[in-house]
């Protein structure tokens, strides 16, 4: 991933008016087992911030058992407790996805 692409959901954040959550909020590199990548920015402020297909995309906080779930605009992560996470765009399959 580009810094570019850290700087435009960096961007997003702030346009968003949570400048005192994005102090607390963490940029974590995905790779998935089909060959996506993206940026998650995670922050205090109940929403993701993905660069998913070279666009900017926010989701909001879910209701979860088992970890984190954000979702909205076909896209849907879950995050389990362990860092591991699963991915839904469009009209992709789900797909397993770790840190890199």
């Amino acid at each position: 991933m580009t810094y570019r692409g850290i700087a435009i959901v960096a961007g997003a954040i702030l346009v968003a008016g949570s400048s005192a959550a994005s102090a607390q909020s963490t940029f974590r590199n995905y790779r998935c087992a089909d060959g996506t990548q993206f940026v998650a920015l995670l922050g205090a402020d109940s929403r993701a911030h993905l660069q998913l297909d070279g666009k900017a995309v926010a989701l909001r906080k879910r209701l979860s058992l088992t970890g984190t779930r954000y979702s909205g605009s076909g896209v849907t992560l879950d995050i389990t407790r362990t860092g591991q996470a699963r991915l839904k765009h469009g009209k992709q399959p789900v797909t397993a996805c770790d840190l890199t």
